[in-house]
């Protein structure tokens, strides 16, 4: 994947969960600046997300789970970990889901 197409879907991303997390119930704050997506948890809790533009990746460190790397798979059209293959939606909006205790979805 080249740079740029890299650059556009990783920050297309993190726009369109920025909204999906802003319309969300839960209290949540989330600001994207930069290219990096920090949401915080009523509790206190932060999570980054940024591209990793070497690796053609996200990167998502959460308070909950730690350290993850998401590669996009153009076979699934999505985010998937390099440790397992789930979904960054997924993931991310389990962890939110249960800091907030309520349904956080990120379709």
């Amino acid at each position: 994947m080249e740079t740029s197409q890299f650059e556009r879907l990783a920050d297309d991303t993190l726009a369109r969960l920025q909204t999906a997390i802003e319309e969300a119930e839960g209290g949540l704050d989330v600001e994207l600046i930069g290219g990096i997506l920090t949401i915080e948890t009523e509790s206190g809790g932060k999570y980054l997300l940024n591209r990793h533009a070497p690796n053609r990746q996200i990167w998502l460190s959460s308070p909950v789970s730690g350290a993850w790397h998401f590669a996009w798979n153009a076979d699934d059209q999505a985010w998937l970990s390099t440790r397992g293959g789930e979904r960054l939606e997924d993931l991310l909006a389990r962890e939110l889901s249960e800091a907030t205790g309520e349904v956080i979805e990120l379709e």
